[in-house]
């Protein structure tokens, strides 16, 4: 089984959608892979926190269910059990690597993740890489229509992660 964790900020937001949007699209997708699972967690997050409301408000809206979501603290030992950490910023993926220097090359932004070619690994300090920006847009304390848009942006990305994964 391949173990996939999600890493942002508090993870009541980005990280927390990127979970639940991934096991969606893993639940109702034929041709994707089995076995994987999947976890998220903050790096600054405050145990059991709930997802924010406009996270739950937009996940709502595409039929997942979030209310249950307890956030997690990013650790060492949660790092050690992934075989693939995804970000949501390239500054977590530092603070991830600060945290963990030996996890390097299973630690990756979400969209670097995706975006690289013939599972070339790519680092955020490759000068071929620097043209892409590397975030997914933060929504914490914004409206829900910003949320819409992050999890649109968060779907985009993982509906790309189930062909890579599918791909290798």
């Amino acid at each position: 089984m391949q173990t996939i964790l999600f890493v942002c900020t508090g993870n009541t937001c980005r990280s927390t959608m990127a979970e639940a949007i991934f096991k969606h699209i893993l639940a109702n997708r034929k041709d994707g892979p089995q076995n994987i699972k999947v976890m998220s967690a903050g790096i600054y997050a405050w145990e059991g926190d709930k997802a924010s409301y406009g996270a739950v408000e937009a996940l709502k809206e595409r039929g997942i269910d979030i209310m249950e979501h307890s956030s997690k603290l990013l650790t060492p030992k949660l790092l050690e059990k992934a075989d693939l950490v995804l970000t949501m910023t390239s500054n977590h993926k530092r603070a991830v690597l600060e945290m963990c220097p030996g996890a390097r090359e299973k630690v990756y932004t979400l969209k670097e993740y995706v975006l690289s070619h013939d599972n070339k690994e790519l680092y955020i300090s490759d000068s071929d890489f620097d043209w892409i920006n590397q975030d997914i847009k933060d929504p914490y304390g914004q409206s829900v229509d910003v949320y819409r848009e992050s999890a649109e942006e968060l779907e985009k990305y993982l509906q790309m992660l189930i062909d890579k994964i599918s791909s290798i």
